[in-house]
């Protein structure tokens, strides 16, 4: 499934980038076991707190085209270090704000901002130009379960340190924990980007951006993108909330957060390999459509500790499996010279999509004591999403010639 990939100076460059992945999205995807025991110590309120996350989910997304344009234009050596750095940085000095304002500008700006710029476009961008075509959607999926792995190694770890130690270790220690990430920098970059072959003049990042912003498809995949933002970034803030609603202990939360990391390391494979094979837009319309079955059986099951895990289990196989056959899209319809700028600005869609999941996340448990609405909301925005997937225009996939050919 992923000969592609066996040439050591390729699975190198992959294996560079999911390793980074894996720090900037494990410490990111972690920030929701933080919220509790921040209310706890600073009486700021659960929707305060929550604010400051939506604003990180936004910051998330709005960097990454700009971390993008800077990686095409420079290269992306200076924007992968300096993304760990201010991931670091953020984390780092979150213990010493004592307001909503703090939080805002340390988790919502600071660390959002860093983990962007260490994040899919600039990484999947920088790989995509090291690798000849045939390894690019294969190494997308191991890329992006690299992220997955992260998440399953770090929530268990985050809870850990946060009952250890407390809150404010815990974020000193991840904030050491993503420094490591800096030697894999070099690791990724040091080889020459490919050739690009293009059917035109290569006109400028802006014109390229004009264009994709007037094509259909890229708008329809931005739509669809959306929603998945809003999913995940509901999930990842507010599970633990939901798990404390049901009486059960906070060790179930950093569990299931844990095992949509696993899951989804096996569903990032799996979506790279369909990606080879299958229309992208397909693979994207079923993963959709699946969390919508999946969040109307969580709601009719009784919440217990084995329906979260196997609900986590459920969402995790495509939980951010849509990133591969998404960034596939756009690189059939656009190319990869500008890869990291315009699949930045799809990631700056799912994360608008992610702001309003952790902040309408919190203001449905402070006005209703629940998160019912949520679920529905979402049940509904996954279903168009698997609708307005549909009319993408894709060409076939091209059979792959034999590798003795």
């Amino acid at each position: 499934m992923f000969a592609s990939l066996r040439r050591p100076d390729i699975l190198l460059t992959t294996l560079a980038a999911a390793g980074i992945l894996m720090v900037t999205m494990g410490t990111r995807q972690s920030f929701g076991l933080f919220i509790a025991p921040l209310d706890a110590s600073t009486g700021l309120g659960i929707a305060t707190i929550s604010f400051a996350l939506a604003i990180g989910q936004f910051a998330w997304g709005a960097i990454q085209p700009v971390a993008g344009a800077c990686a095409d234009r420079y290269g992306p050596r200076a924007v992968l270090i300096g993304g760990i750095v201010l991931l670091a940085f953020g984390a780092a000095v979150t213990p010493l704000m004592h307001s909503g304002l703090g939080l805002t500008v340390s988790l919502g700006l600071l660390a959002a901002m860093g983990s962007g710029a260490g994040s899919f476009s600039v990484l999947i961008g920088a790989a995509a130009q090291r690798l000849p075509l045939a390894a690019r959607g294969s190494a997308s999926g191991v890329i992006n379960a690299g992220g997955s792995l992260g998440q399953f190694v770090f929530a268990p770890i985050m809870q850990r340190l946060i009952q250890g130690i407390g809150w404010m270790g815990a974020l000193w220690a991840m904030a050491l924990m993503t420094l490591a990430a800096l030697p894999l920098v070099g690791k990724l970059t040091q080889g020459t980007a490919a050739p690009h072959a293009h059917g035109e003049e290569d006109r400028g990042v802006m014109h390229a951006i004009r264009v994709a912003l007037s094509d259909r498809s890229y708008l329809l995949l931005h739509a669809g993108f959306f929603t998945c933002g809003f999913h995940v970034a509901f999930l990842v803030t507010h599970l633990p909330g939901e798990v404390n609603l049901c009486g059960l202990p906070p060790s179930v939360a950093s569990w299931s957060l844990a095992i949509i990391g696993l899951a989804n390391i096996f569903g990032s494979l799996y979506a790279g390999s369909c990606v080879a094979r299958y229309r992208s837009k397909y693979v994207l319309a079923w993963m959709y459509a699946s969390r919508t079955v999946l969040i109307a059986a969580y709601l009719v099951a009784p919440h217990t500790e084995l329906t979260f895990y196997l609900f986590a289990a459920g969402l995790g196989f495509t939980w951010l499996a849509t990133v591969p056959p998404t960034a596939a899209i756009v690189g059939k319809l656009f190319g990869v010279r500008y890869l990291a700028t315009l699949f930045g600005l799809t990631l700056l869609s799912h994360q608008t999509g992610g702001f309003f999941g952790a902040w309408l996340g919190g203001l449905a448990i402070s006005q209703f004591g629940d998160y019912h609405w949520m679920w529905y909301a979402d049940m509904a925005l996954a279903a168009a999403a698997a609708l307005v997937n549909l009319p993408i225009r894709e060409a076939p996939v091209a059979p792959v010639a034999p590798a003795n050919a």
